[in-house]
């Protein structure tokens, strides 16, 4: 298996299915609509454990990104009634990886990857957030369970004023698409415990 392709440019801008299908299989494949999406916290950052993660972000060895999610491709009805992502605005988003590849993306991961970040990030070692902190997330989201540990830590450590931490039903890795009204409310709620 193989952790996600972060030197997959080529492989998903020149997908076999094209771009356009490519996204489609790739939105649905991390959101709550993929029904296999039920995410539960890893119990250590080990092979096996990470064998438990679906396949977006442990790829069977032989498959890139592209050939992964052709296979959790949505039916032409699933497509037809999805109200979070419709095809007029995925085709927006299309025609833009069309012109502008995938590089800027992925060069967040390649980066992170090479310990480029390392210097930086060890800046901030050992301190907390302060501030007043929120954390929205699908409760369908693998990412939130991704990193075993990271997700209690975030809420007894890391931050410490955290005034809300929320897994919204009904949404996968995008929350903000997939449930935008309970987003939105939470967000408000937020911002009015922080001012108080």
């Amino acid at each position: 298996m193989v952790l996600f392709d972060s030197t997959g440019q080529c492989d998903m801008h020149h997908a076999p299915q094209g771009v356009h299908d490519f996204l489609r299989a790739y939105y649905h494949h991390k959101s709550a609509d993929w029904k296999d999406n039920t995410p539960y916290p890893l119990q250590s950052w080990s092979a096996g454990e990470l064998a438990k993660l679906p396949t977006y972000y442990v790829m069977d060895l032989a498959k890139d990104m592209a050939a992964t999610v052709a296979e959790e491709m949505p039916s032409r009805e699933a497509i037809a009634v999805n109200t979070w992502l419709p095809d007029r605005e995925l085709a927006y988003y299309s025609a833009e990886y069309r012109r502008t590849g995938f590089q800027g993306g992925l060069q967040w991961y390649r980066c992170g990857t090479s310990g480029a970040f390392t210097a930086e990030l060890q800046t901030w070692s050992g301190r907390s957030i302060d501030q007043p902190s929120a954390f929205i997330s699908g409760k369908q989201d693998w990412g939130t369970y991704q990193r075993p540990g990271v997700f209690e830590a975030m809420q007894t450590k890391a931050c410490t004023k955290m005034i809300g931490c929320h897994l919204v039903d009904g949404a996968g890795h995008w929350v903000q698409q997939e449930q935008p009204d309970e987003v939105s409310r939470l967000l408000l709620q937020f911002l009015a415990r922080a001012a108080q």
